[in-house]
Order: structure tokens, then sequence, then C-alpha cells
């Protein structure tokens, strides 16, 4: 009866060192630099091959080796998932500046969600815009009256997972707080909104275009060049990690020409409702480009689908042509008031 109790004491404590040795090792990994897990796991791999050497020489039952196996295979878990942690975005190569400079757009009426959409980040004179279409913000012919947006900000620069929902109002004492502009060819579909820097989420991680994104002056586009228009389109995008997607597209018609004498060019491209507010952006051709989003022009604002009247559904596809505003409105909406 000694022995039994013994017996049990004996496997009682193995337990308990076993379970010492669980939380030892994720505590090894965190203190260990991410360089060194692959030598931890190499000679780990080769401690095991020697112990098991030895067993398979030795008077062992099978249940002792059994149990061995099984615990190798969990410790390889282990740092398998280690490994795995390593390929967050903070020791794998940054993601495009441009993700990060476009955010997903909802629309309320009180707790009503109306309508998504896309939008990105404006910077002037330190001061801080959100910019989209009009039509999200007000659309009398589609009877689209929101009063409030909301928007996802990443906070976390080292894990794109973490965000936070920033309310923004559109109206203040019955006044619209968003500007917009008319120009010769009737109401330009571009809109922005000032965002209040101190009022953003703690650690907000965001980029923004500013005026030096505008300046043609040394790389004009022709009709052809290949643009990306980066946006939400069905509300479509990496859940996950809550960045935007990119289609491609082109310069459809003659750039710098106001296309039937309105304030847009027409893109060739695949686009959904979603895609509102998304900025249309060219690589700019020279290399000398340095910090964030400098390898990107903003060519405009995509805005709509450009379609036939005519067209007979049953017969014909769609143009896939879209309109999208020209930018440099932006110089003067953003001017102070």
């Amino acid at each position: 009866m000694k022995n039994l109790q013994e017996a049990t004491e004996r496997i009682c404590a193995l337990k308990g060192s076993l379970i010492a040795l669980d939380a030892l090792l994720p505590a090894v990994l965190e203190a260990l630099p991410a360089a060194a897990h692959d030598t931890l796991r190499r000679s780990f791999e080769a401690h095991a091959e020697a112990a098991r050497t030895v067993m398979l020489n030795a008077a062992i039952s099978d249940h002792v080796l059994g149990a061995f196996e099984h615990d190798v295979a969990r410790v390889h878990t282990v740092l398998a998932r280690a490994a795995s942690k390593q390929e967050t975005p903070s020791s794998r190569e940054p993601v495009d500046d441009a993700l990060l400079a476009t955010t997903h757009i909802r629309t309320y009426a009180g707790s009503q969600i109306l309508t998504g959409a896309s939008g990105f980040f404006f910077r002037r004179d330190g001061r801080l815009f959100l910019v989209t279409n009009r039509h999200v913000f007000t659309d009398e012919q589609s009877n689209h009256f929101p009063d409030r947006i909301e928007i996802e900000l990443h906070t976390d620069t080292s894990d794109l997972t973490q965000f936070a929902i920033f309310s923004i109002p559109l109206y203040r004492n019955g006044l619209s707080l968003w500007r917009q502009a008319t120009d010769t060819g009737g109401t330009v579909d571009i809109a922005v909104i000032e965002l209040e820097a101190d009022r953003l989420p703690v650690g907000a991680v965001l980029h923004a275009f500013d005026a030096s994104h505008l300046d043609l002056t040394s790389d004009a586009a022709v009709i052809g060049d290949s643009l990306v228009v980066v946006g939400f389109p069905l509300g479509f995008h990496d859940t996950v990690h809550h960045l935007p997607v990119a289609r491609c597209a082109s310069v459809a018609s003659a750039y710098g020409v106001r296309f039937q004498r309105q304030g847009y060019f027409l893109t060739d491209a695949r686009t959904h409702r979603g895609s509102s507010g998304a900025p249309v952006l060219r690589r700019r051709s020279r290399t000398d480009c340095n910090g964030p989003l400098q390898s990107w022009q903003l060519l405009g604002v995509h805005s709509t689908r450009m379609d036939m009247r005519t067209r007979d559904s049953a017969i014909d596809e769609t143009l896939g042509l879209n309109c999208a505003w020209y930018a440099d409105v932006l110089m003067a909406l953003t001017q102070p008031a």
C-alpha cells in the first residue's frame, strides 16, 4: 500500500513539473529575441533526436516512448506558433502607405446605418481632412440624408488588427460641417470634412496625401496610364487587418480635359457601389521620392460608373467606364476660411 501511495505521489509530482515546464517555454520564447527562435528550434530538434536514440536502446516501455513523442510534437507546435507570430506586420515589409491613407465610411441617420463608401485623408497646413464624394454626405436624388458618419482608424503600428471606430457628426446647430464646391459645370461631387486632431483615438495610425501629391508638372498623365482605385467595393475588404483593396484602372479620356465640360476625367475599371470617394492614384515614374505616399500621385476621386442609357442590357455589356473628379479641387476645398 505504501509503494502505491509513493508511486501516486511521484506521478503527481511529475505532472506538476510538466505544467511548470509548459509555463516556462512560452516565457523563454518571449524573452528571447526573434532571431534566436530558429536557433532554439534547431537545438531542440537535435537534443530530442539524441534523447530518442538513447531511449530506443534502453529498457523503456512503449508508454514512455509514446509520451515522449507526444510531448516533442507539442513543443514543436509551441515553437511553430512563436515563428508564426514573427510574421506580423511589425517584422515583415510594411503595407503600402496608400492603404493606410484610405478608410471605410459608413453613413448613419441616428442609429440606423444607411450606406457604405470609401474616403481618404488629406493634410494641409497641419489640418487634417477626410475626403469623399459629396453624394456620400447628402444626395437629394436618392433621398439620402445622413446626420453622421463612422470611419475605421488603426491604433497600433505593429498590429493592424487593432482599430477604433471614430464617429463624425455632419451637422452642428443645423449647419452642415463639410465643404463642397461648384464650378462652371455645376456641383463638384467631392466634399471634405475637417477632423479635430484632439478627438482622434489615442495612437491613431494613418497617412495623408497633401499638395505634393497633386503636382503633375514634371510627370504629366496621359491617356492609357495605369491607375489604381483604392477602396471598399460593396464594403469588401480585409476584415482582419481593416485594409482596403485596389482595383486596376487606366486613364480612359484626355487627362486635363474636362470630359463633356464637367470637372472629371474617365477611368476604365471594374468598380462597384462602396467605391464612392476612393482615391484614384498613379505611380510616379521617377524613383527619387522618399517618405510616406511619395511614390503616388493623387489624380482624382472616384465618383460613379458611367453607362449609356440606350444600351440593351440583354445584348451589350456595361461600358466599364467611371467618373473620377480632378483632385486639384482639394486645394480650393481645404484653403483657410
